[in-house]
């Protein structure tokens, strides 16, 4: 008996041995060391262009605005559905992926795989197959009174946030004094399976005429205002204190003179949350560009003073009572075009990341000695861009023959030099990752390391082989045994480069050269592979 309760216990704290969580995480530890190891090498095995944006979720590639679905799990491209082009009434504004929840009995066998999201330029909600883009649930939004463009999550993979643009008043209503007090509508949705839970505006009558953008998460709403203020309101209270009736989907209502189908065609979704009075505030701050953000242990807050000057200053204080952390004021001092940046870990240890061009700065909040009332902003660990601090000397020779010799200082971001930028973490790996940039002569080499996350150590260097435009956006995913390079080139060109983990230590494979193989082109679903 007193082995079956251990067992019991042992089990209900996550230790069981043959339990499946156990058993992916020894294969993730596994992952980890096979790809870290110096034998391994990731391989571009292929490539594709578009003319419309490209977007990755979770070993899928969507293009042609989610027409086209590609595996990036095959050495080879392959499709997975190809739609037909849409029409500009369908065009997919926005999209999210979502994945089934676990323990949990559902209503239908499509809910236990896989779906996407998406919202399309005519208020429709669609819940589409991830595998085969099959619409498995229509929902429509609202009529003209707005246009729903933005999807977020409030609690990811659980309840879900469809925000529309901003309401402005044409330009003739606006000459004859037509007020607009709407500025924003939010639609809440629980999802698997996809729930109504309510519509509000956000009216200026209510938070101000000067709000500037509205978004939820976490169960706060967040309101901001022109002039940098940033506020805070509880938003299930919200809900439960304004909702006026609550609805479902697909019934029958009658209300307000409406008759119709709740989510259906023309009547939409009722705004059945009215807020008529100022809700209770949580929490104000003023930031510069209204950034701000909540983390770390105990809870804090990083704001950036609300004057120009300020600019790539950033303040750490308490959550609790606005108290500035000690050495709580970040500053890189950076000469740079791009500014630097700074975010809680996104591994809930409550750490801080601060990149700027040539340095990353891993903070940590812990107790002053002596006194556990204050918070001390301490340095964890560092990673430094591997460049030469030297000075450039520009000779010019004056007519009369004099050598001048002019010194002058390059950018911290001068693209001759080492510069950091993009910072991400994989969370299933436990790892850090880093992309850095040397501009070589017309061409760009960048490079995307491996760190540990705890020390920041350097475990793996993948060079990427394709030039690397600092003029150009870019975006790389590091997804377990996948990376992944999307492109954003003038004139609305995008590519797409594929990385994938090879074990092969033959020269044929080596990935580490640069010199260029001949390649492949193939043709599928009328669209050009280059591998």
């Amino acid at each position: 008996a007193h082995n079956v309760c251990r067992l019991l216990g042992r089990r209900a704290h996550g230790f069981y041995a043959r339990d499946a969580g156990v058993a992916h995480r020894i294969n993730l530890g596994l992952l980890r060391k096979i790809i870290c190891q110096e034998s391994t090498k990731f391989k571009n095995v292929w490539t594709t262009h578009s003319a419309s944006p490209i977007a990755y979720e979770r070993g899928r590639i969507y293009l042609d605005n989610y027409q086209c679905c590609i595996s990036s799990i095959a050495r080879e491209p392959r499709i997975l559905y190809q739609k037909p082009k849409c029409s500009k009434s369908e065009k997919i504004e926005d999209a999210l992926l979502l994945e089934c929840p676990l323990g949990e009995m559902l209503p239908s066998p499509s809910d236990y795989k896989p779906s996407l999201i998406v919202l399309t330029v005519q208020n429709w909600l669609l819940r589409l197959s991830a595998d085969s883009g099959e619409t498995l649930e229509k929902i429509y939004l609202t009529g003209s009174c707005c246009k729903f463009r933005y999807l977020s999550w409030d609690t990811p993979q659980e309840v879900m946030v469809v925000k529309s643009a901003q309401n402005k008043l044409p330009a003739a209503a606006r000459q004859v004094s037509i007020q607009q007090s709407v500025l924003f509508y939010l639609a809440v949705f629980q999802v698997l399976p996809l729930s109504f839970i309510g519509m509000l505006e956000i009216n200026k009558k209510i938070f101000g005429n000067s709000v500037t953008d509205v978004a939820v998460s976490n169960g706060i709403l967040i309101v901001m205002y022109s002039m940098g203020l940033v506020r805070l309101y509880n938003f299930q209270a919200i809900c439960e204190q304004f909702m006026e009736r609550p609805f479902d989907l697909g019934q029958e209502f009658n209300w307000n003179g409406q008759v119709g189908v709740v989510g259906k065609y023309p009547f939409g979704l009722p705004c059945n949350i009215k807020i008529t009075d100022t809700p209770p505030l949580l929490f104000e701050a003023s930031s510069l560009e209204n950034a701000f953000q909540i983390g770390g242990y105990p809870w804090h807050y990083i704001i950036t003073p609300n004057k120009k000057k300020h600019k790539g200053v950033f303040h750490i204080c308490s959550l609790k009572d606005n108290a500035l952390a000690k050495n709580g004021i970040q500053d890189m001092k950076c000469c740079s075009l791009e500014p630097d940046w700074i975010y809680f870990h996104p591994d809930m240890s409550g750490r801080i990341i601060h990149v700027g061009p040539n340095l990353i700065k891993v903070l940590k909040l812990k107790e002053v000695k002596n006194n556990t009332d204050q918070v001390e902003v301490a340095e964890d660990f560092t990673i430094v861009a591997n460049r030469e601090n030297c000075v450039n000397n520009a000779v010019t020779v004056t007519a009369s023959g004099r050598v001048v010799k002019k010194r002058y200082n390059l950018l911290d971001d001068d693209p001759e030099q080492e510069t950091f930028k993009i910072v991400d973490y994989e969370d299933e790996l436990d790892l850090l990752s880093t992309v850095a940039v040397t501009e070589i002569g017309a061409d760009g080499k960048a490079h995307l390391d491996f760190r540990c996350n705890d020390r920041g150590i350097l475990l793996k260097s993948i060079p990427l082989l394709e030039s690397w435009d600092v003029t150009y956006s870019h975006e790389v995913y590091f997804d377990k045994d996948l990376v992944l390079h999307i492109e954003q080139k003038p004139n609305r060109r995008f590519s797409c480069y594929v990385y994938q983990m090879v074990c092969d230590t033959a020269k044929d494979d080596e990935c580490t050269s640069h010199e260029k193989t001949e390649r492949v082109f193939c043709k599928k679903g009328g669209r050009i592979f280059e591998y």
